[in-house]
């Protein structure tokens, strides 16, 4: 039995670079290079996006250029950041502290050095003998004021129902749905083609929900006066964004997992549906990450680990007195740190058979991917030697799905390039090394995180959805924030250019993506291009089969293009089903041999055999 080949069948979500279906988020990043029409297209989904007026506007173009991609941290005022500074309160020679407080306000335990008598029926007199420790209200400058952030205006909140959802939460209905929906095929569709435990969704952040709505408030509420809340503890949980995919969108009954990598998560996820779909367990699966943590505390956490660009650092680097926040993340150059991001990147893959069938829009497909710790370690946040293996492995699968030719002439890498000192040493000598010994002598490596910032778990989606989008406009992007490659970088072999590298679309047979997460989480990916896979499918199918699958196809574009000039108009709100077909078990058709879920033309088989034969 042949193996199935996992087909990127969509690839959709939110970024600072725009939403992600349809190569909007990739057009921002190449948009002076683009020619006119898809440029005024990019243009068009951003100002809907942000609310804006004319696209075509030169004032209304540059106020989009300038709320984009990374800038100065405007989801919070990073020059009066809310903190509380302890004190203590001494009374004057020989008099008590005096103060009245509402009877509501009066702690259960009171202090033994508290006198309190009653003021009226709703106050009290207290009196401190000696002094008080307080917390006072205060604001501190944020010493990093670069963040990747969602285009200005756009609230994904805003977009659906939402009910006190953290943002990373809210991202994900936005995103998932903006998958779904830029598919081409309708949800009911894909049921009907598939039984119910033949759908999965892999999917999760590495930090959890840390703003107020989530685990946030739930820490944070007790030292503020504030109660925490169950929605607190719910909310904030990793793998809740599968479950509201699960729950709100797909109403799916199939496998769920939250595989957690640090920042290597997003291909941990893919990694997971590549090899159910292989081994034939699934045949839709739908991964994505989401991650909200531009936020006060956690980048005053990041840069007391000295991993943030700091101001004061950027400046040092320009040798100037003003900071350019633009450029806060330099991979490969002189640098100083990475810079935080928010997005919410999801893949929709399908096994090559049921993509054939359903004239499913192909992307690419999933050659492999592999993940390796790093062993002994100094410092669990330091880099180790897992990452060389990763990196190894998936050259090593590429050379034998599309040659060693093509694999050195015809791919490229887009590195987890961070911009911090330490990885622009430590990657790119895995990167320089490995093209050696495989041959390559100027092997092409990009790094999104100096348009988008570092998003976390969904950054290696931020890569692979800028491999989709070269893949269609022939143009890779180039790090562009740097003017030089420091001197310590390892790069005998490798081309890391600063500016866009023009080509046509069918230059490349495949591309990877690297990811290197705290801890010791490596991934690296390779990616079949759309060319690829369909010649791999022709192989395989027969050009009959890939002439019928043409026919079907086209509906299935139309059906996209239609998604996507609504979503251009603000007229395509999310997939957000609260409360809908909600089944209890009187709904299931159950025998011995089988059950039947409403909504799935297929039905779980109950005929499993024993995987220890020759033990039963």
């Amino acid at each position: 039995m042949s193996t199935p080949l996992p087909v990127i069948a969509s690839i959709g979500g939110i970024n600072p670079a725009g939403r992600v279906s349809f190569d909007y988020a990739y057009r921002r990043m190449v948009i002076e290079a683009l020619d006119d029409s898809a440029r005024d297209e990019a243009y068009t989904s951003l100002a809907a996006l942000m609310g804006l007026g004319d696209s075509k506007d030169a004032q209304t173009r540059a106020y989009i250029d300038a709320h984009t991609l990374v800038r100065r941290v405007e989801c919070f005022d990073p020059d009066a950041v809310y903190c509380q500074r302890s004190a203590t309160l001494d009374a004057q020679t020989g008099a008590p502290i005096e103060f009245t407080l509402s009877k509501r306000q009066l702690p259960r335990m009171i202090p033994s050095n508290w006198q309190v008598s009653e003021v009226d029926s709703r106050r009290v007199l207290v009196r401190i003998e000696g002094s008080m420790d307080v917390l006072v209200p205060d604001g501190r400058l944020s010493r990093v004021t670069s963040a990747g952030q969602l285009p200005t205006g756009f609230e994904p909140g805003k977009t659906y129902p939402s009910r006190s959802h953290p943002r990373g939460l809210e991202m994900t209905v936005y995103a998932a749905s903006d998958t779904l929906r830029a598919s081409g095929i309708d949800i009911d569709t894909l049921k009907a083609h598939i039984n119910p435990d033949q759908l999965a969704v892999y999917a999760g952040t590495a930090m959890s929900q840390l703003n107020p709505e989530g685990y946030g408030g739930l820490l944070q509420n007790p030292m503020m006066g504030k109660r925490p809340s169950s929605k607190h503890c719910t909310f904030g949980l990793p793998e809740m964004a599968g479950d509201f995919v699960n729950a709100y969108l797909l109403g799916s009954l199939g496998e769920t997992a939250g595989i957690i990598g640090a920042c290597a998560t997003f291909l941990y996820n893919v990694k997971r549906g590549m090899d159910d779909i292989r081994r034939g367990a699934k045949r839709i699966v739908l991964v994505g990450n989401s991650e909200a943590p531009v936020l006060p505390d956690i980048i005053e956490g990041y840069r007391t680990m000295g991993a943030l660009a700091e101001d004061e650092a950027l400046m040092a680097l320009d040798g100037t007195d003003t900071v350019n926040n633009r450029r806060a993340c330099r991979p490969f150059s002189s640098n100083c740190g990475f810079t935080v991001a928010e997005g919410s990147v999801w893949v929709l893959l399908m096994d090559d058979a049921l993509a054939l069938e359903l004239g499913a829009r192909i992307h690419g497909s999933v050659g492999d991917i592999f993940v390796n710790a790093d062993g002994y370690k100094k410092s669990i946040s330091g880099p180790g030697v897992g990452n060389y293996l990763t990196v190894a492995k998936a050259m090593a699968a590429a050379r034998g799905m599309v040659g060693e030719q093509a694999l050195r002439e015809r791919t490229y890498m887009q590195a987890h390039g961070t911009g911090t000192p330490q990885n622009r040493v430590t990657e790119s000598h895995i990167l320089n090394e490995m093209a050696k010994h495989f041959g390559i002598d100027r092997w092409l490596v990009g790094a999104v995180k100096s348009y988008l910032g570092h998003t976390m778990a969904p950054a290696g989606g931020d890569a692979l959805a800028a491999i989709i989008g070269a893949w269609r406009y022939g143009i890779v992007p180039g790090i562009t924030t740097i003017d030089h490659i420091a001197d310590d970088v390892h790069h005998s072999n490798l081309n890391l250019p600063f500016e866009h590298v023009h080509g046509a679309p069918d230059d490349y047979v495949g591309a990877f993506v690297n990811s290197k997460g705290f801890g010791g989480n490596n991934a690296t990916g390779f990616f079949l291009s759309p060319g690829q896979t369909r010649a791999m499918l022709e192989k395989r199918w027969g050009k009959d089969a890939m002439h019928s699958y043409l026919d079907r196809n086209a509906a299935v574009e139309a059906h996209a293009a239609e998604y996507d000039a609504a979503a251009l108009k603000n007229e395509a709100p999310p997939i957000y089903l609260f409360g809908e077909g909600v089944l209890d078990g009187d709904d299931l058709q159950i025998s011995a041999e089988e059950i039947g879920v409403p909504g799935f033309a297929g039905k779980v088989r109950l005929d499993i055999d024993s995987p220890y034969p020759d033990m039963t």
